[in-house]
């Protein structure tokens, strides 16, 4: 399944619906820019992998470093493979590209195979815990 940006992702937004469509909230809020968007997608505590085994901690960590995705104006694009759920936590696989301009405005183009951890909040929302976009490298 790939996951494209659609109009009707306010629920996603929210961290309502299913994790695939959180993870679709991702792609529309990289996608344009709005990082506002992106944070209540995330546990307080929460940890974003910035690179293979470094973990930028907590809100303004995950802030800091989805910014740096935002600022470089690109595309995501997400395909989710496989989607684990047990005990209210989720395991969401997939394989990603990014394409985007560089601070030195050079073209900059990533892959990855993402290992992100949601959990279900207990208004239903699900929020990640782990978002680790180089998750099985």
């Amino acid at each position: 399944m790939t996951l494209s940006i659609a109009p009707e992702l306010s629920r996603a937004a929210k961290g309502q619906g299913t994790p695939e469509q959180v993870l679709e909230s991702i792609v529309d809020g990289i996608n344009t820019g709005n990082l506002d968007a992106l944070m209540p997608l995330y546990e307080p505590r929460a940890a974003f992998a910035t690179q293979p085994g470094n973990l930028a901690h907590g809100l303004s960590g995950i802030r800091e470093s989805l910014a740096a995705f935002t600022a470089m104006k690109g595309m995501l694009d997400l395909k989710v493979t496989r989607v684990l759920e047990a005990s209210g936590l989720a395991l969401v696989v997939g394989v990603w590209s990014f394409a985007g301009t560089g601070p030195d405005g050079e073209p900059v183009t990533l892959t990855g195979h993402n290992a992100d951890v949601l959990r279900r909040q207990s208004d239903g929302s699900w929020r990640f815990v782990l978002d680790n976009p180089w998750g099985t490298d």
